[in-house]
This record gives structure tokens, sequence and C-alpha cells, in this order.
């Protein structure tokens, strides 16, 4: 290596980090770029042998332009060496409950039936099994040649994987052309980290370089003109350089002055048409070979190669011998003692491409058709054989669209959507048969679905229009289209499609799983026309229905939630949902989506069950994680447990499961539903907190307002607007938002205000202006909660009501309020009840229950106004005890006595064991049977 040496002793420095002792130890991330030929891939060779000189294990890998469609080609590369030999048992054991996410993407087993990873949750994988390779085998290069070919998913997974190269021990290197890298891997581009700023270009070599290597090949003889002139026809290119001098060699030419005119033909016929010609003097079946091996890409089999050439064993050796002796393909035995070798490689990618682009199309075209056969039959599966047949020309062949379909089912079950997407569509142009042709235009738009909602829905219609027989893959077409138009918030048209689907269906059973997909989208419908309507409907749908299988579960589910958000009776919303949860209730189910079970637990927060709701929570969010959904569906969970522990009064442990929904939601993106729910709930949080500011300035953030949502998101976004606007002391803003909310959710029958509290809202905020519609308001949506029966929304429904009644009327709303909320698990409700009370009564006791109550919640507005009225009277400031998270024996008693006691508590004596009991086992009274039999169960 000549002009190197900068390079070089930036590697040594980056070694020497990654290697040596002491704090300052570490792993980095460099990126060398330039154009073809100016000798990165050498550059990177000698990195390698520098690492394994310091004992550091190496995972190389190398793009390959005839391998980009291949998804995750560049991640096995890296990973497969390092498990090879691996038992299946050995690989379950390392690997975890990664195994089936990233197994089928490494081609470390065969995807499983079902529901595929999410891209996010993939990657999240990929994460786990490079770190844990590297922590493990540490110190470890990882070394990318030709980056700008890699694979989108295995560079986009390592482009965003590169940032935390410099906190693990791990040196991170990529080469790439500069002009030629994607978009989705800048993060190389930009270098974070003790790389610097920029990446390291590769300079072409100055004249004196090219002289150096001129009269090390051919002698110290060669005079000064001819190594100028060496020099100029190569443009201080390395790669064409060496090879010049390997020609002049060759040709027995010497390397005076006379003949320096003959290095511009010399040079020409190293690239394109020169070569060429070169390559056809080798004779007719070495060509075949070269084109052969140009169609296969790198580390190709030889005798893959020679079937593609439709040559035997013997000539494709000999071709092979020609074709190295010509530096055409590497000489055998170049790799690395400790990287063997895996198949044959041409000398430079220059030569592969040019070799490539010269091969006539219609024959390129039958070659990549040869190969797609020649690697099926060799064994290595429709995917390998699917990246040749996006080359071919339709044709009309059974075989191609059954190839492709399978390598598609293969790709997306793996993790790989786009590159299952590219493979259907070429499906589709070969044609498929007529009768195949919706299961394929239904396929494209499963695999589409993520990627591309607007070209899915596109698929999916024409799939419907199609003539086919086989009514399971119509309803499955149907119901996809449904949920494809739901998540784009188009819901309502969501609805119609199903409708006009249930009217043509005669099959019972069929009918009603498409009424129960309807009923959902409705439900989530915020713009709905008919809603009472469908609430009969759904009402004697559901009540007649017995629960025998998913479809009636899902009915029943919606019937329970439904009756939740009318405000029916809490015990009716509660045996509706037991009657879901009798059995498991999956939430990974494949053929369904995760919002009714999700709707299932949630009942259970509004009717005072927190503590159930967040069981199944618990267990829906490791089913997430298990089937690798770590995007959106892991988003909903996080940010969901978090609006649990709020309405608990847990509100440090909500802030932050808030904020790790949101920033999985960011990944998402913004202004989607998971982002919807994510903000609403972490502002709903801080403001609890008393964090008034911080709130606004997330919601500016976030662009958090108008307008808003189509589907129905809870908490009610726009009422954590109003509520938003209300803190901030914009109250006719906050008036107007709360109207609308009015005029959007009444028609709908929606009146709970544990679940909407907008009316509280609207009371407190015309409560200066208008106390007697402030009083009206609250008046009514006390009379709503007592409907409903929860003793939280009662509680809360009261303490606003106290706050907007005439004075002599509150001590006896407070008193209610306060007798209600400390039998509940609503800790911060509870909290502000005994404040208010404690305040209106000028009582430090309760003044001072309402300061330990708030401080355990985390409500530190709330701490520091009721300590300034505590102090202000004279109380003491009372010390912080230590706080118990888990239920103490006495409480254990307590409650088990209360079960056991058939007597209401008296208003006027709260029983504060109990009240901790509530809280902590998240229950009210109520449920406290259930709930201690729930924490026996965990204890054991």
């Amino acid at each position: 290596m000549v002009e190197r040496d900068a390079e070089l002793a930036i590697v040594d420095e980056a070694l020497d980090q990654l290697t040596g002792p002491g704090p300052d130890a570490g792993g980095a991330l460099l990126a060398f770029s330039g154009p073809a030929g100016l000798g990165k891939t050498t550059l990177l060779a000698e990195l390698r042998r520098r690492a394994h000189a310091r004992s550091c294990t190496v995972l190389a890998a190398r793009g390959g332009e005839q391998e980009q469609s291949q998804p995750f080609h560049v991640a096995r590369q890296l990973i497969q060496p390092q498990l090879a030999g691996t038992s299946e048992q050995e690989l379950r054991a390392a690997l975890g409950g990664w195994y089936s996410i990233v197994g089928p993407a490494l081609g470390l087993c065969a995807p499983e039936q079902g529901p595929p990873p999410d891209p996010q949750g993939l990657r999240d994988g990929l994460d786990w099994v490079l770190t844990h390779l590297v922590v493990k085998r540490a110190p470890v290069a990882l070394v990318l040649d030709d980056a700008h070919w890699a694979d989108p998913e295995s560079l986009s997974w390592l482009a965003a994987f590169a940032p935390r190269a410099e906190h693990l021990p791990l040196l991170l290197v990529v080469a790439y052309r500069p002009d030629e890298l994607p978009a989705h891997a800048d993060a190389f581009r930009t270098l974070p980290g003790r790389a610097g700023q920029a990446p390291l270009p590769l300079a072409p070599l100055t004249p004196a370089a090219v002289a150096a290597l001129v009269r090390e090949a051919l002698g110290d003889h060669a005079d000064d003109a001819f190594c100028k002139e060496a020099w100029a026809v190569t443009t201080g290119n390395p790669f064409e350089a060496v090879e010049l001098t390997a020609k002049v060699r060759g040709r027995g030419l010497r390397p005076v002055e006379e003949n320096a005119p003959q290095l511009a033909d010399l040079a020409a016929a190293q690239r394109g048409s020169g070569l060429v010609a070169r390559l056809e003097r080798l004779g007719p079946s070495t060509v075949r070979f070269a084109w052969a091996c140009a169609v296969l890409g790198t580390a190709i089999p030889q005798d893959i190669a020679a079937r593609v050439a439709a040559l035997g064993t013997e000539e494709a050796a000999g071709a092979t011998t020609r074709l190295r002796d010509a530096r055409i393909l590497s000489a055998a035995g170049t790799t690395s003692d400790h990287e063997p070798e895996t198949g044959l490689e041409f000398v430079h990618p220059l030569i592969a491409t040019a070799i490539y682009r010269a091969i006539p199309d219609a024959l390129r075209v039958a070659l990549h058709g040869k190969a797609a056969a020649a690697v099926v039959d060799a064994g290595l599966g429709s995917s390998a054989a699917a990246r040749h047949l996006l080359e071919t020309h339709p044709e009309n062949d059974p075989w191609v669209v059954r190839t492709l379909r399978e390598a598609a089912g293969e790709n997306l079950r793996a993790g790989a959507p786009d590159a299952a997407r590219r493979q259907l569509a070429r499906a589709l142009r070969e044609p498929p048969d007529f009768d195949e042709r919706a299961a394929v235009l239904y396929e494209l738009g499963c695999a589409s679905l993520l990627t591309e909602p607007a070209n899915t829905v596109n698929h999916l219609r024409a799939a419907l229009a199609e003539p086919f027989d086989d009514p399971t893959l119509r309803q499955g077409i149907v119901i996809r289209l449904a949920q494809v138009l739901a998540h784009s918030d188009r819901l309502a048209e969501a609805s119609e499609s199903l409708a006009r689907e249930i009217a043509r269906t005669p099959d019972v059973r069929a009918r009603l799983r498409l009424q129960s997909e309807q009923f959902m989208w409705d439900a989530f419908n915020a713009a709905e026309t008919d809603s009472p309507a469908r609430s009969r409907r759904l009402t004697r749908l559901a009540d007649r229905l017995t629960g025998r299988d998913l479809t009636e579960r899902y009915v029943i589910a919606l019937r329970a939630w439904d009756a939740c958000l009318r405000g029916e009776p809490v015990d009716v919303v509660l045996h509706h949902a037991g009657r879901v949860l009798e059995r498991p209730f999956s939430w990974a189910h494949e053929d369904r989506g995760f919002e009714v079970p999700v709707l299932a637990a949630m009942v259970h927060m509004y009717a005072d069950r927190p503590g159930r709701a967040e069981e199944l929570f618990e267990a829906g969010t490791a089913e997430f994680e298990r089937q690798g959904w770590r995007g959106a569906h892991l988003s909903f969970a996080y940010s969901l447990r978090a609006y649990i522990r709020y309405r608990r009064g847990r509100l440090v442990e909500a802030e932050e499961l808030a904020r790790s929904g949101l920033r999985l939601a960011e990944r998402v993106g913004r202004r989607t539903p998971v982002h919807w729910y994510a903000i609403a709930i972490l502002l709903t949080t801080l403001l609890a907190r008393g964090r008034v500011d911080e709130a606004w300035e997330l919601a500016r953030e976030h662009e958090f307002g108008a307008p808003f949502p189509a589907a129905v998101v809870f908490p009610d976004s726009q009422t954590v607007y109003a509520e938003l606007l209300l803190a901030r002391g914009e109250v006719r803003a906050a008036v107007a938002e709360l109207e609308a909310v009015d005029r959007r959710l009444t028609p709908r029958g929606i009146q709970n205000p544990a679940w909407c509290p907008w009316q509280l809202h609207l009371a407190r905020a015309v409560a200066a202006d208008d106390p007697q519609r402030a009083r009206t308001l609250a008046a009514d949506a006390v009379r709503r909660a007592r409907a409903f029966g929860a003793p939280s929304a009662l509680g809360q429904a009261l303490r606003v009501a106290a706050e907007v009644a005439a004075p002599q009327d509150r001590t006896e709303l407070l008193r209610e309020a306060v007798t209600l909320l400390s039998a509940s698990p609503a800790g911060y409700e509870l909290a502000r009840a005994l404040a208010a009370l404690g305040y209106g009564l000028r009582d430090a006791d309760l003044l001072t229950a309402a300061v330990v109550t708030a401080r355990e919640c985390g409500a530190d507005g709330l701490v520091e106004e009721a300590t300034e009225i505590l102090t202000g009277m004279g109380g003491a400031l009372p010390a912080a005890p230590p706080r118990a998270d888990w239920v103490t024996e006495e409480e254990i008693r307590a409650a088990d006595l209360a079960v056991r006691s058939e007597k209401e508590p008296e208003p006027a004596t709260p029983d504060w064991v109990l009240s901790a009991a509530c809280r902590k086992l998240g229950t009210d009274r109520s449920g406290l049977r259930a709930a201690l039999e729930a924490f026996a169960r965990s204890s054991t």
C-alpha cells in the first residue's frame, strides 16, 4: 500500500483505542469514501489483518451489486459465521426470545407460521444479537465493504446501529462510493462519535506513488517519462495502476519513454470494451463462465456457475484457471487465513460490473432465469432464486409465480415486507393464472400494508374485482381492506366496505365475523353518524351470543366497551368483560387486530379495576414482544399502561411509561393514531404533576391540536387540549373546545364522565361567568357518574361539583367524594378531594393526609399547593414516610375484613389502611375479593 499512511494511522489509533486498557478504551465508527478503484477494499483488508493481529473478532461483509434485492444479505454475512456449527437447541438458548424473530432474517431457521415481526421489532432484535456478540467476543471489528451496494434492510439497520459503536467494544468500519450511497444510510456521512464529523475520503495516488508502483513491479530502471504517462492514463487510480503494470509485465514491454504511448491502449483494455475484448480472446466457454459468474454476483459457487454457463466440471475448472490467469477472477487462496474462501470472486467490482453490462440483454435475462432454477435445485431456496427472477421477462410461467410467492411469504414472515412487495409485484406481471390473480393481489396488499397504505387499498380493491370463488379468501381481503382504511384514518370507508360484504355473505358465521369487524371500526370512528342505532344492534346481538368462539367473544368485548362509553352500570360492563375473559384472549392473533383485546382490558380501568387492567396489559405486552411487534403495538401498550398508572395516581411511573410510548410512537410517525395516544396521555400526566409549562411546550413541539384525529382516542385528544388551555388560563379557548366535544360526543350517546370528563372541565371553565350553568353541568356529570357506579368517577364528579357549588353545599359533596375515593384505586383524585375538603374545613389533619397522598402519587404541584395552605394555617409539614409499594400484611388483613363484612364504611370515618390496600391492589371495595385472589396467585 502506498500513500495510505494517514489512513492507516487512523486505523491504528482506532484499534489502539478498541483494544487498550483504561477508561479511554472503547469503540468508534470509521467510514472511508471514494470512487471505484481507489483502494477501499485493500485498505479494509489491511484493517482486518491488523485487527486479527490484535486478537480482535472480525465480522466482515461486502455489498454486492447483484445481491441488493436479497434482504439481509449483508447481515447474514456478518453474523452467520459467528454462529456456524451451533445446534438449534444452542441457538435457542443463546438468542432467547429473539430466536423466532431474528432467526429467519439471518437464515438461522425457517420462519414460523403466524404474524411476522414488524420492521422495528426486527431491528431491535438484530441490535440485541449484534450487541450480544460484541460483548461476548470483544473486542470486535465490524467491517463492511461496498456499503453502497448493501441490501436496504441490512444497510438501514447498520446505519441506525452505528452511533452505538462508541459505547461498545466495537470498531465499526464501512467503505462506500459517496455518489452511490442510498439516502437511508446517511448516518455514515455524518459520523457521530469519536471518528469526527466527516468520512475519510481516499485521494488518488500522486505521480510519485504511481512511479513507485511501476518500479516495484517492473524494475528500478523504469524511466520518469514512462512512469509519468502511467500516472496520466490511470489518473492515479490504484487499481488501474496495478493492473496496468501487470499488463506491461505480461506483454514484456520495456518501461522506457519510447513505449509510453502504448500505455493508453493497455489502460483502456482494463475498462469497458477493452476488458470485454480481452475476455473474448480467452474463448467462448470461458466467456460464458465469466458471464455466469457476473450474474451470480459474489461468493460464487463454481458448480452453480458451471450449470448456468452449461459447462461440465472440467470445463468450468479450466475456465476458472484462465480467468484467474487473466486477473479477472481472484487467485485461489487470496483470502485471509482467518477468513476462509467462500466461493469465486472477481478481482475487483469494476470488472464484474463491466462484464455484466457487456452481456447481451436477451442473454442476460436468460442467464438470470437459469440461475434461478440452478439455485433452487442446489437447495438454496426460493428467496435466493427470487433476486434472479426479478431480472427476467414475464413469460406466463406458473413456476415463476409459485417461486416468487414462496419467496415473498418467507420474506414477509422474516420481517422484510419491502422485498416481499417487489417479488409479488413481479409475480403479478408474469402473470399468474386466472384463478390465482386475486390471491397474489391479496398477498401484495398484505406486504405493502406498513409502507404503502394507499397502494394496499388499490391492490385489495383490485383483488375484490377479480372473479374467484373462494369465500375465505374474499373475507380475508375485505377484512384487510377495512383494516388499512381504518389505520389510514378512513374509518367510515372501512365500515362501508364491510357493510357491502355483509349484505352479500350468506354464511351466518362468516357474516358474524364481518359484523364484528364493522362494530369495531364503528366504535373507533369519532364521526359515526348513527351511534345509538349501532349500539342497539350490538346489544341485541351480543346478549344472545354465548362466547363459543373468538368471533363471538370479540362481539361481546365490543358490547362491554360500548356499555362503558354510554355509562351503563359498571356491573353490566364487568359482566360482559368477564364473559370475554373466561378463556385466554390473545393480543397477537394472526388474523385479528389487537384493538378488541385492548378495549376488553381498558373497561376494567374505567370500572375501577385498574389492577386487572394492568395484569391484562402485562400479558399483552409480553405477547407483542414475543412476536417482535415493537413499533406501534408496543407504543400503544406502553402509553395505555401509563394511562392506567395515571388513573391509579402513580404519576411518576405513568410519566416514565408515557415517555417510552412516545419514543416508540416517534419511530412510527407524527400525527398517527399511536402518536395522538402517546402525547395525550403524557400531557395528562404532566398536568397532574403540576408541570403546565412543560406540557404546553410538549404540545407545541408535537403539533398537538386541531385538526384532531377521526379515530376515537382515549383520553379524548380535544378534551386533553382543552384541559391544557384551562390550566394555562386560556378560559375562552378552553370553553370553545369543550363545547365542540359536547357536540361531537353527545349525539353518539357517549356520556360516561369516567371515560371523558368534558362536563367537569367545562363546569370549571364557565363557573366564574355563569355559575348556574357550571352547577348544572356538574350535577349532570354527578348523575351520570352515579348511574355508572365507579367510585373514582363519582368522587371526581363530586369534587368538581363542590368546586362550583354554593359555599354552603360544598362540604357535604366533598365528604362524600373523600369517602368514595378512599375506597377506590384513584390515589391522585383522593389527594385532590382531601386537599379541597381540608382547605374548606381548615382541617390540618385532612391537609396533612392530602400532602402525604399527593407525595405518594408524585403530584408535585398539588404537594406544593397543599403544603402552602397547611403551613399558612400553622400546621407542621409531614415527614416523608418510607413508601411501601407492596401491600403490607396490615393492608391485606383490612382488605380481607372488608370482603367478609357486608357493612359499607361510614362517610365520616374512612379506613385509611383499607384505602391504601385498594390503591395498591388496584381495585375499589367491590373488587377486593378478586384482587386478593389475584394477589395470592401472584405471590405463590
